[in-house]
């Protein structure tokens, strides 16, 4: 079972990459310096340091789905 509480949304809108809120800073609709293509990369194990650009707090995916993406941080508290 994915834990929830290293999960965070995100969408795709023409070929960029968007969360709908920063799990640090609460900013909405950030881009993420991320392409869909590296969501495939993702997938099948590859690991991959994102930097918030609102407020370049870090985390590393873990794994992705359609909807979601896993980290290695905690972004949600229970």
């Amino acid at each position: 079972m994915i834990p929830f509480e290293r999960a965070w949304p995100y969408d795709i809108i023409m070929k960029d990459v968007y969360v709908p809120s920063c799990p640090f800073c609460k900013k909405d609709n950030v881009l993420l310096p991320l392409r869909p293509k590296e969501l495939g990369d993702i997938r099948t194990g590859k690991k991959k340091l994102l930097v918030f650009p609102c407020c370049h707090n870090r985390v590393t995916v873990i794994d992705a789905d359609q909807d979601y993406l896993l980290t290695d941080t905690a972004l949600r508290h229970a």
